[in-house]
């Protein structure tokens, strides 16, 4: 049998419950903050992504899963959310009457790019997106929240880089005067950066090229070309940051690698596995909506990689907090018939165990009961339905005792082995 494809993999065991547990974080989080579930299509059309993420960035050019489908159509596995939320709003006229639209998601991604720790082919991804709202007070709530559901997480050390991307009508003059400066120096930029001089020159300021980074010592900041608008709007996010307690820097080469952007661009830093190190960013896209055929509507969103984060957390944290459910062993038919009765019972209780039902020798149930991680093993045989009991065996210390079967569910919670677990 082959193998799973490269850049693709299965999640279980205590990877899968570190997932489950951060998604059950952002349901309880994101849902306090008024904001909605949408899933989308893990399949768009490839126009989607072309018109809004743009020709210019490496997701559009190197990484996408792209192909005709059999009606001749150019379809794309998405490689990112944004595009695909903003695509449903406008399809389902959301945005027409202009109240706010505040939205969660999660869900698998697709790039094609070289893998590494933490990132894969296949990875799925956590995003907010607020739609109808242009004031710096929707971004400092939304930091917030994002700032709230890290810290439940156990993340301590976190801290924002911030920048101001302006506006496509302040961008002209910060693009001549950032060409003259790369024209300049031109020999000491890489072939992709000679590339985005010609698409988008603010997007060389995110080459990872070490060269590169060193050749941009003194180059033009946004912040220097910003429209008054856009400077007050800087302005007054910082201030309620403060406010917030959220502490941040500001970075004059953070531009993020999507071309959809509007003034404010962030990345949150984080220092919890020692060097600092960028969990996730996000910013504004004011201009999106409209790209893809909707009102002129402001937004802003992040996302945060969730493969990475579990790996994160589980680095942090070690093994997710895990309670393998007690067994119920029933010895011969009658006890067998009557197991299955007793246990739909408990379950519609809300409890959790699982139920023996292969038959056999006790040895053989005990072995699993052991292997599985369980503190309790139920017994249940002729002799203890005659008693109306259930003998128990703690299989951590080898102590044994009798439960009343009526008491069973009440004795399962007060164990705290007998509840729902990831």
């Amino acid at each position: 049998m082959s193998p799973s494809v490269k850049g693709m993999r299965d999640l279980m065991g205590d990877e899968l419950r570190w997932f489950r547990r951060v998604e059950e974080a952002v349901h309880r989080i994101f849902g306090a903050h008024g904001y909605r579930e949408i899933r989308t299509p893990i399949l768009e059309y490839t126009d989607v992504f072309k018109r809004s993420v743009g020709d210019s960035s490496d997701i559009v050019s190197k990484e996408m899963y792209e192909f005709t489908d059999k009606g001749n159509r150019s379809v794309t596995m998405r490689p990112e959310n944004t595009a695909g939320v903003v695509r449903a709003m406008v399809e389902h006229k959301l945005l027409i009457n202009n109240d706010p639209q505040l939205l969660y998601y999660i869900g698998p991604m697709f790039r094609y790019e070289r893998m590494q720790a933490g990132r894969y082919r296949q990875f799925w991804q956590i995003g907010a997106e607020s739609f109808g709202v242009a004031s710096p007070e929707s971004e400092a709530e939304s930091l917030a929240m994002l700032f709230d559901f890290l810290q439940a997480l156990g993340l301590k050390s976190l801290s924002l880089s911030l920048n101001s991307v302006g506006t496509p009508e302040s961008r002209p003059a910060f693009n001549a005067a950032f060409r003259a400066f790369f024209d300049a120096r031109e020999a000491r930029f890489c072939e992709d950066c000679h590339r985005r001089i010609e698409t988008n020159p603010m997007r060389i300021l995110d080459c990872k090229n070490p060269r590169c980074q060193e050749a941009l010592e003194g180059h033009p900041t946004m912040v220097e070309f910003l429209d008054e608008a856009s400077k007050a709007h800087h302005a007054r996010l910082k201030e309620l940051l403060v406010v917030l307690g959220i502490p941040f820097t500001e970075n004059p080469r953070l531009v993020r690698g999507l071309d959809y952007y509007t003034r404010t661009a962030f990345e949150v830093l984080s220092t919890d596995l020692g060097a600092q190190s960028a969990l996730l960013g996000g910013g504004r896209y004011d201009g999106l909506v409209k790209q893809l055929g909707g009102p002129d509507t402001p937004a802003f969103g992040w996302a945060i990689g969730l493969d990475r984060l579990a790996m994160i957390l589980k680095q942090l944290q070690g093994e997710a907090p895990f309670h393998p459910p007690a067994l119920l062993i029933p010895l011969g038919e009658v006890a067998s018939a009557r197991a299955l009765q007793l246990a739909r019972d408990w379950w519609a209780m809300g409890l959790s165990f699982q139920l023996e039902t292969r038959g056999g020798a006790l040895k053989k149930a005990m072995a699993s009961a052991n292997r599985s991680g369980a503190k309790l093993a139920l017994i249940l045989g002729d002799g203890e339905l005659e008693k109306g009991v259930v003998a128990v065996k703690r299989l951590d210390t080898g102590a044994q005792e009798e439960w009343a079967l009526a008491d069973v569910p009440e004795k399962l919670v007060t164990e705290g082995r007998g509840m729902k677990t990831v």
